[in-house]
């Protein structure tokens, strides 16, 4: 029997309606930590190192929260003797490194990693190759056998870029119930280049991360009751962000009732300016999903400079970057795109913006709204609402552009969707 558990109420499902798609504001994370430049929530890439030149990694199940108060058990790797989480760590090397990676298996069935875009993987110091048995293919590299097996893979890591790792074993079931996790290979030139291209530069305090999935859970209910389940039947009603659905995607990084979660989605900015903040963000965008993902940033066009670990150039090196509205992040691959936040017209109360702000009884306000039109100037709020607004911040909206994948099983306004957040230039309140 399929069961599926539904373990609080969820007053945050219906957050966006009030917003009409626009900005806002939110601080759904611990108190911020005191800081001259944002990030002042825990937000951006977290990465995970190598220690002593090994990257541990071990498979364990456990639940996740999806939007709409229902749990969806998960398969995961984790980092060390770490417990259960989704996604896996975000593994971050250097270009030219010797990557070795050691997998223990806690799971009853076979399992596998497969690191596509590397060249020359080992596996316990063999070429790594496809297994079979009777006739069929089991693993497209060698697995680490069910209840307590071990493999080590290794590699030396050749191409900067923004990469998968994945179950290769049953990779239709396995990756979809959660075996998968980014793979960051920072080039030569430093970590706050993409590759090494001096128009790659971005500001390594401004770098996030967009791994889309999707779940459908009855393939979980079967898996976690021992049952078969008919892939050809597998649908998607879930689709998620760094292992989050709205309005938990833009929490901080290990946000207290996301134990199991501990990726945010929120990209905090301060805006351009030529002096002070001269580089832009970096979003790597990564998607282990079945089909396209057009992920749209309102408010700016991305700079897409990389794709699947190469860079957007031309055969003598030229750059042919560009910008994209939307951003299609296809199954299997992945994105590295730049982009900031201009305030072009140098609004303020000296500079008004020139239209009449309609009065404040007249106004629909929601929670994220600052209580004016400018950047770093709260303003009057009706009284009793509660804003989440802390020093007159604008939150831009960034979601999938196709609307019924920001759904959770029907909950509209859910999934991928997540916010840009500019906070106002220095000094300010927003670090206090």
């Amino acid at each position: 029997m399929q069961r599926f558990t539904r373990n609080r109420t969820r007053s945050g499902v219906a957050l966006l309606a009030s917003l009409g798609l626009t900005a806002g504001a939110v601080s759904l994370g611990a108190t911020p930590p005191a800081a001259a430049t944002p990030p002042y929530h825990s937000v951006g890439v977290e990465c995970t190192t190598a220690t002593n030149g090994r990257f541990d990694l071990s498979t364990h199940d456990g639940y996740i929260l999806l939007p709409d108060g229902t749990t969806a058990y998960m398969w995961g790797y984790s980092s060390g003797g770490g417990g259960f989480q989704h996604p896996g760590p975000v593994l971050c090397v250097n270009q030219g490194d010797t990557v070795t990676v050691s997998l223990h298996n806690n799971l009853a069935e076979p399992v596998s990693i497969v690191f596509p875009g590397q060249e020359g993987v080992l596996a316990n110091g063999a070429p790594a190759q496809p297994t079979f048995g009777g006739g069929s293919l089991n693993s497209l590299t060698k697995a680490a056998a069910a209840g307590g097996g071990s493999v080590t893979y290794s590699f030396v890591a050749t191409h900067p870029g923004t990469f998968l790792y994945e179950s290769g074993t049953d990779p239709a079931k396995q990756v979809r119930m959660g075996l998968f996790g980014a793979l960051i290979v920072r080039p030569t030139m430093g970590p706050n280049f993409a590759y090494n291209r001096a128009d790659s530069r971005f500001n390594p305090a401004t770098e996030f991360l967009g791994l889309l999935s999707e779940i459908d859970p009855y393939l979980n209910a079967a898996v976690e009751a021992g049952e078969p389940f008919n892939m050809a039947r597998w649908h998607p009603r879930y689709w998620l962000m760094n292992g989050r659905g709205f309005p938990d995607a833009i929490a901080d990084n290990h946000a207290s009732w996301l134990p199991t979660q501990p990726y945010g989605a929120l990209a905090e900015i301060l805006p351009y300016d030529a002096s002070t903040n001269p580089d832009p963000a970096l979003t790597r965008y990564l998607s282990v999903g079945t089909e396209d993902y057009p992920f749209h940033p309102h408010g700016n066009n991305g700079r897409v400079i990389g794709r699947d670990g190469m860079p957007v150039e031309g055969p003598t090196g030229q750059d042919i970057s560009f910008e994209k509205f939307s951003l299609p992040v296809g199954p299997g691959q992945t994105w590295d795109v730049l982009f900031d936040w201009k305030d072009d017209n140098n609004y303020s109360l000296d500079n008004p913006v020139n239209v009449t702000v309609p009065n404040l009884q007249n106004l629909e306000v929601g929670m994220f709204y600052g209580g004016t039109p400018y950047l770093g100037v709260p303003g009057t709020l009706p009284p009793g609402f509660s804003s989440q607004n802390e020093c007159g911040e604008f939150y831009i909206i960034a979601h999938n552009h196709a609307l019924y994948q920001i759904t959770s099983w029907g909950v509209n306004m859910t999934g991928p969707i997540t916010y840009t957040r500019v906070d106002p230039p220095e000094p300010n309140t927003c670090a206090a």
